[in-house]
Formats: structure tokens, C-alpha cells, sequence
């Protein structure tokens, strides 16, 4: 089986494999922002040990699967951008998707990001990369569709996004992009 790399980069930035002493930096850029995690799948930090526990998450994703999250860095700088990733399924079923610190939107980061996700999925063999997001968050929409995702289908009362209710189930729009794309 190949493994990913800990790091890659792209022009503009630095994507590498979360550690431990990244928790502070993690929860005060983007995991504590409520507008920041209104559309994702895990609820909103709400103390550092919110944070510890998806590090310690990520260590057990990168021991069990060819690749897992990524942190986002710009080159420039080093600032932590966001995070993006690959998360297996099972081993020929593998999604992707981002988060950007709110200073972070709208500079093509997470196309970016995303590209480098699409890349990596082709090193590791992956046949069919998929990505979901909700109906109402167009810039994540555009995202994929400019990395090159389609429009499989809508989804209806299919997802849990814990920030918008915690218990409800949202209509999501199923990407996926197949091998002979990536």
C-alpha cells in the first residue's frame, strides 16, 4: 500500500500532517469560529480539549489509512490557513473537503488545497473521490466544481451538520470526481 507524504506543497502552500502542538493554533484560527463551522460535520470547539481529541483522532487516521487530514499553511509565512485531507471510508472509498480560517476566504486557498487533494488521491490510487457539502454553502459548491468535481446528486435530509441543529438532518449536494479525472 502507498503512503502519503507528512507534507506537500504548492505554490502557495505548506499542507502537512496536524501534531500535538498544533491544538492551540487549530482551536483560536478556525475551530472556535462559528461562522467558520456552520457547514462542517463536527460541532464547533469549545475548549482546547476539543482539539486534543481531533489531533489524537488524526494520529489514529494516519496509523490506520494511506493518508488523513492535512493542516494548510501559506508559504509566504507559515500562518495556518485551515485544514483539508482525505478521509477513508474503506480502502476504494475516500472523501475530501476543507476548512478555512475566516481570513482565508476568498484568496483560492482551498481550490488550491483541494487540487492537491484530487493530485494525491491519484498517487494513492484512488478510484472515485467524493465530497458532500450542504445545499446553501455556494462557495464550497464553486470549490469543487472548479477542482474539477460534478454533481452526482442532491441529497435530501441526508447529513447532520451539528451547528446549524443538533439534531436534524440537512440536504446535502453529493461531488464525486472518478479516476480518469484525477
Amino acid at each position: 500500500m502507498i503512503t502519503a507524504p507528512e507534507s506537500i506543497e504548492t505554490s502557495r502552500l505548506r499542507l502537512r500532517r496536524p501534531r500535538p502542538t498544533d491544538a492551540d493554533a487549530i482551536f483560536s484560527r478556525f475551530a472556535s469560529d462559528p461562522a467558520v463551522t456552520k457547514y462542517v460535520a463536527w460541532p464547533t470547539h469549545r475548549s482546547v480539549a476539543d482539539t486534543r481529541a481531533f489531533l489524537d483522532w488524526c494520529d489514529r487516521e494516519w496509523k490506520r489509512w494511506p493518508a488523513a487530514a492535512y493542516l494548510i499553511e501559506r508559504r509566504e509565512d507559515g500562518v495556518l490557513a485551515g485544514s483539508t485531507g482525505l478521509t477513508y471510508e474503506a480502502i476504494d472509498r475516500v472523501s475530501t473537503g476543507y476548512v478555512l480560517a475566516q481570513d482565508a476566504w476568498g484568496h483560492g486557498i482551498a481550490t488550491e488545497a483541494l487540487r492537491a487533494m484530487v493530485d494525491l488521491s491519484g498517487t494513492l490510487g484512488v478510484d472515485r473521490l467524493h465530497a458532500i457539502c450542504h445545499v446553501d454553502h455556494h462557495a464550497s459548491r464553486r470549490v469543487l466544481e472548479k477542482g474539477g468535481f460534478v454533481l452526482d446528486q442532491v441529497l435530501l435530509r441526508y447529513y447532520p451538520f451539528p451547528n446549524l441543529h443538533p439534531i436534524d438532518l440537512f440536504d446535502v449536494c453529493a461531488y464525486v470526481r472518478d479516476a480518469d479525472l484525477l
